[in-house]
């Protein structure tokens, strides 16, 4: 795999998604959860998209179960929290793992070409951030604290190239 343009994933309504119809846009991909302390962070990504949108930015939310089980609901109920309490319209996709033997094959992708702090390539909390350029290459990777405005810079830059 030469970039995540190679990967197909599945929306929450379940319709599959191409991650190529995305190329030519700044992509940042989050594993997301309704019941984390981070989950404010929806706010302040909803902030970036409409922002950035325009310019050529995407947000792609991925659920995930797998941290202190903070997202128990299904997929319906993931996209009524996410559009009641924070008016998220940037894409969700269908709830997955990032971690373990059944780890989205999009997130051992990211791990691997991002690794995280000491080069370890496991996923540690909900909120994780990968920012990926209009080629369809990972730049960074960002914890779970980093709040969503810290990465404005980095994602102007990738806007202007």
């Amino acid at each position: 795999m030469s970039n995540i343009y190679s990967f197909d994933v599945v929306k929450n309504n379940g319709e599959k998604q191409a991650l190529s119809d995305y190329s030519d846009k700044v992509i940042l991909i989050v594993n997301t959860a309704s019941k984390c302390g981070f989950t404010p962070q929806y706010e302040g990504l909803q902030k970036l998209y409409d922002k950035y949108h325009e310019q050529g930015l995407e947000i792609l939310a991925f659920p995930c179960d797998q941290f202190g089980h903070q997202e128990p609901g299904d997929d319906k109920e993931i996209a009524q929290f996410c559009s009641l309490n924070y008016n998220v319209s940037f894409p969700l996709f269908k709830k997955l793992e990032v971690n373990g033997d059944n780890a989205s094959p999009l997130f051992s992708y990211l791990k691997k070409n991002a690794p995280g702090i000491f080069g370890s390539e496991g996923i540690k909390w909900n909120f994780t951030k990968f920012l990926v350029s209009k080629k369809g290459d990972v730049i960074k990777r960002y914890a779970p604290k980093t709040a969503p405005e810290k990465l404005e810079n980095d994602i102007k830059e990738e806007l202007e190239k």
